[in-house]
C-alpha cells in the first residue's frame, strides 16, 4: 500500500475543524494534506498563514492551486494513482479550494478528505466529485 494513502486513512474519523491539522483532534482539508506531509515526509516546507473560510473568493485568486504548484508535483488529470492530491473546484466560477487524497483507482475509485461539518472520510469518487477535480498532484519523492 502507498505510504500517503496509509497516512490519510489514519486520519479517518478526525473531526472537521477549520484551520486545524491534528490527527484525532481536528482538521480541515488543507490540514489533512499538511498532516500527511508531516507523517510521511517530515517538517512542512512553509508555515501556513491564518485563513478564513471564504479566503481567496473575493479576488478570485487561485491561492491554493499556486501553493500546490510550489510544493507538489503537477500531474495530468488522467494519470490517477493512489496517494495523489486532488484539487476540487466546488462551485462554477469559484476558486478551487477543496483537497483530498486519492485512495483507490480503477473500477471503484475513492478519495480521503476532511468533509466540512463532518470528519475525515473516504468517499467514492463518483462522477459528481470527479468532474470537480481541476488539478492532480503528487507528493514529492521521499529522500
Amino acid at each position: 500500500m502507498n505510504d500517503y494513502v496509509t497516512a490519510a486513512r489514519g486520519w479517518i474519523g478526525t473531526p472537521y475543524l477549520h484551520q486545524a491539522s491534528a490527527r484525532g483532534a481536528g482538521t480541515d482539508c488543507l490540514g489533512l494534506i499538511r498532516g500527511i506531509w508531516r507523517e510521511v515526509l517530515g517538517a512542512e516546507p512553509v508555515a501556513v498563514p491564518a485563513y478564513t473560510r471564504d479566503w481567496s473568493e473575493a479576488g478570485g485568486q487561485e491561492a491554493l492551486w499556486q501553493a500546490a504548484l510550489t510544493h507538489l508535483e503537477g500531474k495530468a488529470l488522467t494519470a490517477a494513482a493512489p496517494g495523489d492530491v486532488l484539487l476540487f473546484r466546488m462551485r462554477d466560477r469559484g476558486v478551487a479550494k477543496h483537497l483530498g487524497v486519492q485512495g483507490e483507482v480503477g473500477a471503484s475509485p475513492s478519495f480521503i478528505h476532511a468533509y466540512s461539518g463532518h470528519a475525515v472520510v473516504e468517499s467514492a469518487l463518483t462522477p459528481p466529485w470527479a468532474r470537480r477535480i481541476v488539478a492532480r498532484f503528487a507528493f514529492p519523492v521521499k529522500e
